[in-house]
């Protein structure tokens, strides 16, 4: 199967199944001499993983990381990290009801088109499950970010039509409560419209917003690797992300250029800065020094307990309620998914950034 490795330098390949008997990724191309150790990896997994509240999958799994290779002494090797995470709630008898029938929503009819077969249990490759990897990955991306004073932090910014309110946001919240939304009364609101939809049978979706700060200017390749192009295909990787955008995003489409346009300023250290930041930290594909801001947008959780029309295998018409354990919605588990993968695009545009000038290259040989 292609298409499971990301990244240029800062590379990672996941592998594994929903059902099967683990998940786990590698990651190659890590500077050596980062700090690191088991807990740094778990405290992002346990972000993801199922049964934290009545909002997530009732599937029990502890999601503890085993850390293989590329680590000694607690601090990397420079060699590559390899990590596995055992799966331990599988029940596929779940699953056997919809071996011959194509959910609505999901991969089911594309997968079987394109390989002849599918993983009936979880949706195998394309279940949400596979995300593991990507935290576990994006864990490391984050210490080498942290060392740089470069941080990603996502949040929920809305859930059905439950949005955070700009006056009422408050990061220190977010943690605090299940939907992982830094402001306490839309939070609220938003469980409770979560409870009617559940109520009905039925799923939500919602919007994960992202900052990167303290981003230095220049990073990303202005053609094919630009910082917004990698970022749109990593986090488009995530399964359910059906739209992406970059600071104003499709607003700027009915703006003025008047309006849109940056202007540059001098600040009180004597650097160059924006007045404004509708670009969203980015310019030509390259990071202007500004805070990197991007929206995500995720469909409702496809497998809904209501009545759904669909075909089988074989080709005939017929009807399908989902049994099992599902997420009614996708984005709280999400929040920390999008982070991950912003993490570990910046990671490698900044590795690939540092050769690109004659001047750093000197300086790092002369050492």
């Amino acid at each position: 199967m292609a298409g499971s490795s990301l990244g240029t330098i800062f590379r990672i390949s996941t592998w594994g199944e929903s059902h099967g008997p683990g998940v786990g990724v590698v990651v190659d191309g890590c500077p050596a001499g980062i700090p690191l150790c088991q807990e740094d990896i778990q405290k992002y997994l346990d972000r993801r993983k199922p049964g934290q509240s009545k909002f997530t999958t009732a599937r029990q799994e502890g999601d503890q990381v085993e850390i293989l290779s590329g680590i000694f002494q607690g601090k990397t090797t420079g060699t590559p990290i390899s990590m596995v995470i055992r799966n331990m709630d599988q029940r596929s008898h779940d699953y056997g009801n919809i071996m011959n029938i194509y959910r609505p929503g999901h991969a089911d009819y594309t997968f079987d088109k394109k390989y002849g077969f599918r993983d009936y249990r979880g949706g195998g490759r394309s279940s949400g499950r596979e995300t593991i990897g990507r935290v576990a990955a994006g864990a490391v991306a984050v210490k080498l970010l942290d060392s740089l004073g470069i941080q990603v932090t996502a949040y929920t910014k809305s859930i059905g039509p439950i949005s955070i309110s700009s006056e009422a946001f408050n990061l220190s919240v977010r943690d605090t409560n299940r939907l992982y939304m830094p402001d306490e009364a839309a939070a609220k609101k938003a469980e409770k419209y979560l409870e009617e939809m559940m109520a009905k049978k039925d799923s939500s979706g919602g919007v994960v917003e992202c900052i990167i700060t303290n981003m230095p200017a220049g990073v990303g390749e202005p053609v094919f690797h630009k910082l917004d192009a990698n970022l749109a295909k990593a986090v488009f990787s995530i399964g359910a992300v059906k739209g992406f955008e970059v600071g104003d995003g499709f607003e700027a489409a009915r703006s003025s250029g008047s309006v849109n346009n940056d202007g540059f300023c001098i600040d009180e250290n004597g650097k160059v800065s924006k007045k404004t930041n509708h670009a969203g930290g980015i310019l030509g594909g390259m990071s202007d020094g500004s805070p990197v801001i991007f929206r995500a947008a995720f469909k409702p959780t496809p497998s809904i307990a209501s009545l759904q029309e669909t075909v089988t295998c074989n080709g005939e018409e017929t009807e399908i309620e989902i049994k099992g354990r599902h997420d009614p919605i996708i984005v709280p588990r999400a929040v920390v998914v999008v982070e991950a993968m912003a993490a570990l695009t910046v990671a490698d545009l900044l590795l690939m950034s540092a050769v690109s000038r004659i001047d750093r290259l000197a300086s790092i040989l002369k050492e």
